[in-house]
């Protein structure tokens, strides 16, 4: 059976697929905004799993509505969790079985038990978190076994991750995105497998 896999090009996400890719045909999934983004570091790091991997592109409204709960709220946890529910129900369309690289220690974006059964009652799907047992440094440990791994602030690293856009919408209604978004905030890029031979 094939499993859609919602796809950063980061070790979380690619951590999950290649567990899921024991027991299901796996399909990497990364969604933006924009057609016109540049994802070819996304691609390579598709291509280091051996999957096979789709863009897809979030309907019109999404990002502006997703600006404007940042904008209003101040911080950008719910746009976050709206875009990845909006990810999911997509993606659930497409495939029986869909899947995510949320962690046990993950805040956002994170859907509760009923959003997750509402996810799966909508659209008579599965929604598979294989990462959700497992807390961050398990899930760096897991990762160093399979993946070569990059880390870098948002915004330095080339991957699909959906705050990268959002940060740049709101810089385009003028305001400073570093006021909306933590400092600090660290994320990973794959480049490669792991190295064996040592």
């Amino acid at each position: 059976m094939k499993a859609g896999v919602l796809f950063s090009g980061g070790k979380d996400s690619s951590l999950a697929a290649i567990l899921l890719s024991r027991d299901y045909t796996v399909e990497l999934n990364t969604y933006v905004f924009g057609e016109n983004r540049d994802l070819s570091a996304v691609e390579r790091a598709a291509e280091a799993l051996g999957l096979p991997w789709k863009v897809r592109v979030f309907p019109p409204g999404l990002l502006s509505a997703a600006v404007d709960s940042i904008l209003e709220r101040g911080y950008p946890a719910e746009a976050i969790t709206m875009v990845h529910k909006a990810a999911l129900h997509d993606l659930a369309s497409h495939y029986r079985v869909v899947a995510d690289g949320t962690r046990f220690d993950d805040r956002v974006p994170m859907l509760s038990r009923d959003e997750a059964r509402s996810l799966q009652d909508t659209h008579g799907c599965s929604y598979v978190r294989p990462l959700l047992g497992y807390p961050r440094r398990e899930v760096d440990r897991l990762a160093g076994r399979y993946l070569r791994v990059i880390l870098g602030e948002t915004g330095t690293l080339e991957n699909g991750d959906y705050e990268v856009e959002l940060r740049e919408a709101v810089r385009a209604r003028g305001e400073d995105a570093t006021r909306f978004f933590p400092m600090f905030h660290e994320q990973s890029l794959v480049i490669g497998p792991a190295d064996t031979r040592g």
